[in-house]
């Protein structure tokens, strides 16, 4: 994976797979601008103490520059802010990973429309979706002036798994595949100027709320199967990053325009890991084995 010379934005890389995808694009040597709202100085709505600085330093760290800007992808002017700091210091922009989202507090699981908090529900719908459109009406007409730029729309779920199961709040099930259908929209316009969109979901990713809640670390995350058996298919931010640092450095990733991908499908046709050196196929292995019933083996899977 080569990306000397590109340049990146992660919107959304404060933690979780954009925190992952930022440091895998950094390693790969692109520069690599993060963007969420909370820094050392100041906390989201999020309440989380993950900061886009933190990001940063990762990816520096990892080979390539992280160049941490705060930016609300809900405020129209400070989008046009970003993107007009990252024409004027790089003069490009090869890859936007619009991964903004920010609403897991959000969600009532379980709950039909009519029970659930209605204005929980429109601010998923604004955190999932307006940002999204926001940062790509302003960031895609710099990422078209070079042939070969990538958008990657980040989701949760494959097109085919959320086709076929309800994701438990009407509100969580439209905005993710509202956005594997963006993606597809945005390639049938990408396509003329010789760029690819795509959707990508990682698996049943070990984020920073994710071990939390489990009460474990990246280190000992494999104690959290005792509780938890199918915590086997786990996979850490980075194998989701090394999806998007694979289709980034693919000079025929045209191919996948319109797709919506997977972490594990993608780990199979590129033939990357994850950190500790599987590549695990969650969204295979949850409809055959956890949703199935079956007691959890990652046999196969991983």
């Amino acid at each position: 994976m080569k990306l000397e010379g590109k340049v990146a934005l992660v919107a959304g890389g404060t933690r979780g797979a954009g925190r992952g995808i930022a440091i895998e694009l950094a390693a790969a040597g692109a520069t690599v601008y993060v963007t969420g709202r909370t820094t050392r100085e100041q906390q989201s709505e999020y309440l989380r103490p993950e900061t886009i600085e933190e990001t940063a330093e990762l990816a520096s760290a990892a080979g390539g520059a992280g160049i941490a800007v705060q930016v609300d992808h809900l405020i129209v002017e400070q989008v046009e802010a970003l993107i007009e700091r990252i024409r004027k210091e790089q003069g490009r922009l090869d890859i936007l990973v619009n991964d903004i989202w920010g609403g897991e507090n959000l969600v009532e699981w379980n709950k039909p429309v009519w029970e659930h908090d209605l204005s929980k529900g429109l601010r998923m719908m604004e955190l999932g979706l307006n940002t999204h459109l926001i940062t790509a009406r302003h960031a895609l007409p710099l990422l078209i002036e070079k042939p070969g730029g990538l958008l990657v729309e980040m989701t949760d779920g494959t097109a085919s798994y959320n086709a076929a199961n309800y994701r438990l709040s009407p509100y969580y099930d439209l905005v993710k595949n509202a956005v594997i259908r963006m993606a597809w929209a945005h390639a049938q316009d990408l396509a003329k100027h010789k760029a690819t969109s795509v959707a990508l979901t990682p698996g049943w990713m070990r984020s920073e709320m994710m071990l939390e809640i489990f009460t474990v670390t990246e280190d000992t995350w494999r104690d959290a199967c005792e509780n938890e058996p199918h915590f086997a298919i786990s996979e850490s931010p980075r194998y989701v990053g090394r999806a998007v640092a694979a289709l980034a450095s693919d000079p025929d990733r045209a191919r996948w325009n319109g797709q919506a991908l997977s972490s594990g499908d993608l780990a199979k046709h590129y033939s990357f890991t994850d950190v500790d050196g599987s590549q695990p196929d969650a969204w295979h292995y949850i409809p055959d084995v956890a949703d199935a019933g079956k007691p959890a083996d990652v046999t196969g899977y991983r």
